[in-house]
């Protein structure tokens, strides 16, 4: 099973402030709070201290999230990513309205090497409905000015089923993506958490349409293969390697968590796996300020890693991607009935993994569309493999490219 030993090679940092809470987010948030800037700052550098130990250094991966990363003060944040290790890759969270041509002089200075715009969608109407700050003017105006100072690696993202969107709306949206040539792109279907705003204001509305879900997904898949980008996982696009220069412009910081690496979480509500343990940052502002002041560890959620539970969470990321998952260490979870039927069925497909040999298995392009449905049925009964905690799991997945 993959995994790391030794020093931990990826890092996530949670800003959580932002302007204002869109009624679909259930991300750890902090609303205006400019004045807590200062301390929170303060805080997040004294636990980096305090775990930098663990880090490898040169880091693959450092990822930045919020929360609006780029709302936080721009001398705050570039003291963060002044402290911060070197890394291969560095990325920045980035909604539009905060992004001028100062703001990316300073990213580009201060090492980002990409930038993750989150757009959700060029119609105002739906914007609108999201409650997003950004228009499609904003979202230009931001493009430019990161192209203008040098970011050759800038994700969009996109959000899919909105109430009121129509399969044209959509369609028009992928449009005005594509004309902005980016070098990746992450398209998720619009989830209502339960307890959020969203849910109460609009949950019937999404039950309505909830139908539409598998054909706008393959709408999406459809369109931007069709415009050269590869599928690599579920929900994420990039456009092919140039073969001059070589570039990999998958996501490395979400490809790490998806292959099963460990990865290091700074900041409130951050989640940590390292060495079969994972932990997660209460999300009180005040206890982790206050926690790290006084030269402690902040309170955290602590969970052992079974063996079982990390074969299944293995299963569960890996068949996400386009690459094969071995399968070596997974027998314990995996039903070799299922999965003979699976093949039969044409959903999953058996092969040699390139990398050493050995068994491997993917979803053929069928079962990637019904992917979570696949996985159900690949894995054996938990009370067969003894009890896999959910705890901590939705939060351990790579946060939006």
């Amino acid at each position: 099973m993959d995994g790391d030993r030794g020093p931990v090679p990826h890092l996530y940092v949670h800003l959580p402030f932002c302007r204002h809470r869109c009624g679909y987010c259930d991300f750890v948030t902090v609303v205006g709070r400019r004045d807590s800037q200062d301390a929170y700052v303060d805080a997040l550098l004294r636990e980096l201290a305090l775990e930098r130990g663990r880090l490898r250094e040169p880091l693959e991966t450092v990822f930045l999230g919020g929360g609006t990363p780029t709302f936080l003060a721009p001398a705050l944040l570039e003291r963060v990513l002044a402290a911060l290790p070197p890394a291969s890759e560095v990325t920045v969270e980035a909604n539009p309205e905060t992004v001028d041509a100062t703001l990316a002089r300073l990213l580009r200075e201060t090492g980002v090497t990409r930038v993750s715009l989150g757009v959700q969608s060029f119609r105002p109407a739906l914007l609108g409905v999201l409650e997003r700050g950004a228009g499609p003017d904003d979202v230009r105006r931001a493009w430019h000015a990161l192209r203008d100072v040098g970011f050759a690696n800038i994700s969009l993202d996109l959000l899919y089923g909105i109430p009121g969107q129509s399969a044209s709306d959509l369609e028009r949206d992928l449009a005005k993506a594509l004309a902005l040539e980016p070098e990746h792109l992450s398209c998720y279907e619009l989830e209502a958490k339960p307890g959020t705003r969203f849910a109460h204001a609009w949950g019937r509305e999404l039950e309505r349409q909830a139908e539409a879900m598998e054909g706008y997904f393959e709408l999406v898949v459809e369109r931007l293969q069709a415009a050269g980008y590869r599928w690599y996982e579920t929900a994420n696009f990039c456009r092919r390697a140039d073969e001059a220069s070589g570039r990999d412009l998958r996501a490395q910081h979400n490809l790490g968590i998806w292959r099963g690496h460990d990865y290091l979480g700074l900041g409130i509500g951050a989640v940590s796996t390292v060495g079969g343990v994972r932990w997660r940052n209460r999300p009180s502002l005040g206890g982790y300020v206050d926690a790290l002041a006084d030269g402690r560890v902040p309170a955290r959620d602590v969970e052992l890693l079974e063996p079982p539970t990390r074969a299944w969470e293995r299963v569960m990321l890996g068949l996400r991607l386009d690459e094969a998952l071995p399968l070596a260490g997974l027998d314990a979870v995996i039903d070799r009935a299922s999965l003979a039927r699976l093949e039969a069925g044409g959903l999953l497909q058996r092969v040699a993994h390139p990398a050493g040999g050995g068994e491997a298995i993917r979803l053929t392009r069928r079962g990637r569309f019904l992917g979570g449905a696949v996985t159900a049925e690949l894995l054996r009964p938990r009370d067969e493999v003894g009890e896999a905690s959910d705890h901590g799991f939705a939060a351990s997945l790579a946060r939006r490219a």
